[in-house]
């Protein structure tokens, strides 16, 4: 996460004191957070409210630190200037007078110093060895189906982690592995639990996909089972991930660095070992809503496109039925003008047509013809022999009927007729 991503470029508004003052509060925070303190207590302040003050100093720097509530805090009734003393603080700034400070929340005296140099030496060599480093921790799995749980089967711790797994995922079965988790030996009680459920045929147990070993809180010496080498190596040994549960947030021990996994608190272990199932849902429906609108935003302009397409296939097939439609009729018309019966009915139209222009051409043609004949006749009455014999003429031929012109047609003792208006008269040459 960018802490400062909100800050506003150079161009833009200044910050106020108040706003950097906030920043940089929240970087320490983020960058800094609880960890584990050494120095000399020096102006040591007891107010009446129950809030304590002071100084941690060394040879180089010092630093202020609160502790709020006191009495409640473990350690803090030991206090006292000029005591050398290790804390357990959260590192943050005082934002009224923008003053980096510590939010103490346990001390220890140089009292134990003992476990704490025989702590520090066992961190030492397993951190040497790679125990902890980040590359050999295996992945919790993302949905467990069965947890084996490492605990006093009495404690407090037992049943918050059988609650917060029941509440969050109820289909998850839990195998209890009883332990002593204070006292002498319990060291080697812890780290047999975490080899049988490793070997889960072998003892007989189910076969659990993730471990949680732990217990609740206490001193340093309580918690001192899970500082062994024994656990350590058992846990670092496991094939099994697993979360190590051990006390309070503040608590730290040699576990917490070799498991896969520390969680501050067992009921903390819980959570971080399943999902709880209404955020599941939650997601998942949510999953569904972005997954719908992803759909229908993808859809959206296919489905336009197959509306326009269906348009447009609509049109040309309503073109393409009114096309055949049309040839259809004009073949329909066309079968219907070939058919036999309408062309016997147009050759009988037209032979009727024939027979009416026959016959007009015909009548037509004997009115001229009889026209024709009566002018012939009245040429013929004016022009022809009747009319000339009228007139005192007549007509000389030989007796086969050929007229005589001339002279020149004729010889001696040629028999002739002439032809007069009433009659003829036969006579010889």
């Amino acid at each position: 996460m960018d802490l400062f991503s909100d800050i506003p470029p150079k161009e833009s508004k200044a910050l106020t004191v108040t706003q950097l003052v906030r920043k940089m509060k929240r970087a320490i925070e983020a960058g800094v957070g609880k960890l584990w303190i050494e120095g000399e207590v020096s102006n040591l302040k007891k107010q009446a409210s129950g809030h304590w003050y002071f100084s941690l100093k060394d040879d180089g720097s010092q630093i202020q630190c609160a502790i709020f509530n006191a009495s409640k805090k473990e350690g803090s009734k030991a206090l006292e200037d000029g005591l050398k003393v290790k804390i357990f603080a959260d590192a943050t700034i005082y934002e009224p007078r923008g003053q980096l400070q510590l939010i103490v929340e346990k001390v220890e005296t140089s009292g134990l110093g003992d476990l704490q140099a025989k702590f520090e030496a066992l961190k030492r060599k397993l951190l040497a060895e790679g125990l902890f480093d980040q590359s050999r921790k295996a992945t919790l799995p993302v949905f467990p189906r069965t947890i084996g749980i490492v605990t006093s089967p009495t404690g407090a711790a037992i049943q918050d982690i059988l609650n917060i797994l029941k509440r969050r995922a109820p289909w998850v079965q839990t195998v209890l592995f009883p332990v002593r988790v204070q006292g002498k030996g319990v060291e080697h009680e812890i780290a047999n639990a975490i080899l049988k459920l490793n070997h889960p045929k072998s003892y007989g147990y189910p076969s659990c996909d993730l471990l949680i070993v732990g217990r609740g809180g206490g001193s340093l010496e309580d918690l001192w089972a899970f500082n062994e080498e024994v656990v350590a190596r058992a846990i670092a040994a496991s094939t099994i991930p697993i979360i190590s549960a051990v006390g309070h947030e503040i608590d730290f021990t040699i576990a917490d660095f070799v498991a896969d996994m520390r969680a501050p608190t067992p009921s903390a272990a819980a959570e971080l070992a399943v999902p709880d199932s209404l955020e599941l849902i939650n997601i998942l429906t949510n999953a569904k809503k972005r997954i719908t609108r992803s759909l229908i935003h993808a859809l959206r302009e296919p489905t336009q496109r197959i509306d326009q397409l269906r348009e447009s296939l609509l049109q040309i097939a309503e073109s393409s039925i009114l096309t055949h439609n049309q040839h259809y009729r004009e073949l329909f018309l066309k079968h219907d003008h070939l058919h036999p019966r309408r062309i016997l009915d147009r050759r009988i139209e037209k032979t009727v047509e024939l027979q009416r222009k026959l016959s007009l051409l015909t009548q037509r043609q004997l009115l001229d013809q009889t026209l024709k004949l009566e002018n012939l006749q009245s040429m013929i009455r004016t022009l022809g022999p009747d009319s000339t014999f009228k007139r005192g003429f007549s007509i000389t031929m030989t007796e086969d009927g050929k007229i005589i012109r001339s002279t020149k047609d004729t010889k001696p003792n040629m028999r002739l007729r002439t032809k007069l208006i009433d009659g003829e008269i036969s006579s010889t040459i």
